[in-house]
């Protein structure tokens, strides 16, 4: 399978959401994006870009669907951000319907994916974001698939 990697540090929140939003601009529908790292990492604010770059509505304010699990909003292509953080047993995943949004007609962007283990898509974007200070986040991404690889490319400008 096709993989691509690439990684950056950004140096404010705002930085984090513009990135978000270059690969929000480039997503095509059935794409799964898997987000892992530590609480605060900057994992919702990476998703409010992508949100943007999917042209949700501004008066739809993205927020971690922490309790929640799933949050939906409307744009280009339907945004599903899911949160797996409070999932304790993986008959949960399949009982708050996540298995159907993967691989639909809009964008599956899952903060704590690693929970899904071998059920996360093969064809995807991975996020790993960390936090060196108070402000940086360095984060790296990987694509698998072609789709997915070309996606990434598009979003950093490499051909």
């Amino acid at each position: 399978m096709k993989r691509f990697s690439f990684e950056t540090t950004t140096h404010s929140a705002e930085e984090t959401r513009a990135f978000g939003e270059r690969l929000g601009r480039h997503i095509t529908a059935g794409t799964t994006i898997a987000l892992s790292g530590d609480l605060g990492s900057g994992k919702t604010v990476f998703v409010q870009g992508i949100a943007r770059g999917l042209h949700v509505p501004a008066e739809y304010y993205i927020t971690s669907p922490t309790f929640t699990l799933i949050n939906e909003y409307p744009g280009r292509l339907r945004l599903h951000h899911i949160d797996l953080y409070r999932i304790e047993d993986p008959i949960e995943i399949e009982e708050i319907g996540v298995y159907e949004i993967l691989g639909s007609d809009g964008v599956a962007v899952i903060e704590w994916a690693e929970r899904l283990g071998a059920e996360l898509p093969a064809q995807r974007i991975c996020v790993h974001l960390e936090m060196p200070n108070d402000h940086a986040r360095h984060m790296r991404i990987t694509a698998a698939g072609s789709a997915a690889v070309a996606m990434l490319k598009n979003a950093v400008n490499i051909q």
